[in-house]
């Protein structure tokens, strides 16, 4: 029900890790994720430690998802000098095409321990229906 819209995206994201940048605006960094079905909806879980809930957008367009997350350097006093810094920061984004079958009008987003989880409902359309017949008449019913 998922699908990649960039399959370049994890080598863009190696590149990133091995050579040390962080993403902009304009080119942003990937961001891990988990997607699978747990009974009747899709849920999808981003790693964002270290983000704060008011550096996290996500937007719906037609059938795109688009999460955008920031990572900002956490302030520190002139008298600091930093020893090691392996923490990723900047922006960081993810695009996924949804299935016409997931219903994006009641997505719902919780943020717990640096993971961002949405839950996305299966349409009520796309879930199985019985057809039941009819005897004599030769026409088959739709029961839902």
């Amino acid at each position: 029900m998922l699908m990649r819209t960039d399959p370049f995206r994890e080598m863009d994201r190696i590149v990133q890790q091995l050579s040390g940048t962080s993403g902009t605006w304009s080119k942003p960094s990937v961001m891990p994720m988990d997607a699978y079905r747990e009974g009747d909806e899709y849920v999808i879980a981003f790693d964002l430690p270290g983000v704060s809930t008011e550096a996290i957008d996500i937007d719906v367009e037609r059938n795109m998802l688009t999460v955008k997350a920031e990572r900002r350097p956490v302030a520190k006093a002139d008298s600091v000098k930093m020893e090691l810094s392996e923490r990723p920061l900047g922006v960081f984004s993810r695009q996924i095409m949804l299935a016409d079958t997931l219903d994006t009008e009641r997505i719902q987003a919780d943020y717990d321990a640096g993971v961002l989880t949405l839950r996305i409902p299966i349409a009520e359309r796309a879930k199985p229906r019985k057809v039941s017949i009819s005897a004599g008449s030769g026409r088959k019913q739709i029961s839902g």
